[in-house]
């Protein structure tokens, strides 16, 4: 089901009331929505995609609007049901007219939907949009939940009937993350082979976190494209400030973290603080170098050698994260983004065999002992507790003896056994219940 209309007639706010909770972005301004956003809604048993649109003017100036156009019919030519939403305060507007010309040749059943009918007048005079030929017309309140009842009952009887269960998506989940205007959704229009995200050298274009299914070759992947990512403190307020927090909650729900960086503006602040929160969130990462296409000579061994070495200089706590040099524009090292990235979602998700772990742990304290204040630290035990991210607990003798440089050492050498590319590990130390005989 796909929710159309002119802009700022409440499509995302009834979005919103539909799924539960707030997804779309809502304000009162008018164009917030640009992409389509799409999740999966529940209605008296029902299961079914619902899509809310960029607000569509059939004649406007702005650059982004054609695309606007193109993305909300795409939607509705996916869709089983589309609502053709419209506003009981402004009443009838040519917008509304011009949309109900563009869709009177669909064969998709069409529901309008006056929103803001929040008293008996408007009520009333709702009726005036029966002219415009449409068929079934609904009035609701999306603030109030009036009416919105009424209309999910009737998109259930249009919707196909499906047979069995739906399963839950247990997809490989990639967020699509950076600083703004690195190439993100041109990304993700690359590894789709469609222009499924609009597209713009307008930076903060993207913001709603955007999940779009991909099938690479057997395998199923959902792509989230975000809003890139600026300092808190510059979009504190602002509809950016949303996009930033739905970002920062798509890296928290995904299981890799496609770091997309500007490979011809070096390795700036943005890059490290969108790092920084992959981290924080334990996510496994791959970082795209994008726009390599422009810079000197992209098919530079020496050139991807030095700039390898300076990331990893800057930005030293994703020495975990392989690099993938791309150009979106020109479909270059595109495969390899995905390939890449379901490597590392393998690693994010692979457990250690006790046995194995116990060896490689206790080889490398006998060659390098540690020890703090007089007292040499034992470590009696290891096991990995859970994955995405490995979690490995060490029981020692003392909790505190067990500084971070030690705790980078034993993760060096566990790796040197399991290379566990593109995963964070976290080693967590605790104090042993019972001592060993010679202490």
């Amino acid at each position: 089901m796909v929710i159309v209309g002119r802009p700022n007639v409440g499509k995302s706010t009834l979005f919103n009331r539909l799924l539960g909770y707030r997804s779309a972005i809502v304000e009162d301004i008018p164009g917030i929505t640009r992409d389509r956003i799409s999740a999966e809604a529940e209605w008296c048993g029902a299961v079914f995609n619902l899509i809310d649109t960029g607000g569509i003017l059939m004649t406007a100036n702005d650059p982004l609007m054609d695309q606007i156009r193109l993305q909300a019919n795409m939607a509705m030519s996916e869709a089983d049901v589309i609502l053709f939403m419209v506003d009981a305060m402004d009443g009838m507007t040519a917008a509304d007219q011009e949309l109900a010309d563009a869709l009177r040749g669909t064969k998709t059943p069409v529901i309008i939907v006056v929103n803001k009918t929040d008293n008996q007048n408007r009520e009333i005079e709702s009726a005036e949009f029966y002219s415009l030929g449409m068929g079934e017309l609904f009035t609701i309140s999306c603030i109030h939940g009036h009416g919105v009842a009424d209309v999910l009952d009737r998109v259930v009887q249009l919707l196909p009937r499906s047979d069995g269960e739906v399963a839950e998506d247990e997809n490989t989940k990639l967020a699509i993350v950076g600083r703004p205007n690195v190439g993100k959704s041109s990304l993700v229009n690359s590894l789709l082979g469609e222009k499924r995200l609009i597209v713009s050298e307008i930076a903060g274009t993207t913001r709603d976190a955007i999940d779009t299914r991909l099938k690479w070759n057997d395998q199923e992947i959902t792509l989230i494209d975000t809003a890139g990512i600026r300092k808190a403190g510059k979009v504190q307020g602002s509809v950016e400030y949303y996009s930033v927090l739905r970002a920062q909650r798509a890296i928290a729900r995904c299981d890799v973290a496609v770091l997309v960086v500007d490979g011809t503006a070096g390795v700036t602040e943005g890059d490290k603080r969108v790092g920084g929160i992959i981290v924080e969130e334990g996510r496994a990462c791959i970082v795209v170098v994008n726009k390599w296409d422009l810079t000197a000579n992209p098919k530079s061994r020496t050139l991807i050698k030095d700039y390898t070495a300076i990331f990893r200089n800057e930005v030293p706590f994703l020495a975990f994260a392989p690099l993938v040099f791309t150009s979106a524009l020109e479909n270059t090292g595109i495969k390899h983004v995905v390939t890449t990235a379901l490597d590392a979602a393998e690693m994010h998700a692979h457990r250690i065999p006790t046995g194995l772990l116990n060896r490689v742990v206790r080889e490398a304290s006998d060659v390098k002992p540690y020890s703090r204040k007089g007292k040499t630290l034992r470590i009696y035990y290891a096991t990995m507790a859970t994955v995405k991210p490995p979690t490995i607990v060490l029981f020692v003798n003392d909790a505190e003896l067990c500084h971070f440089s030690y705790l980078r050492y034993l993760e060096n050498a566990i790796r040197r056994h399991v290379a566990f590319e593109g995963t964070p590990i976290r080693l967590v130390v605790k104090e042993a219940s019972y001592k060993a005989k010679d202490e």
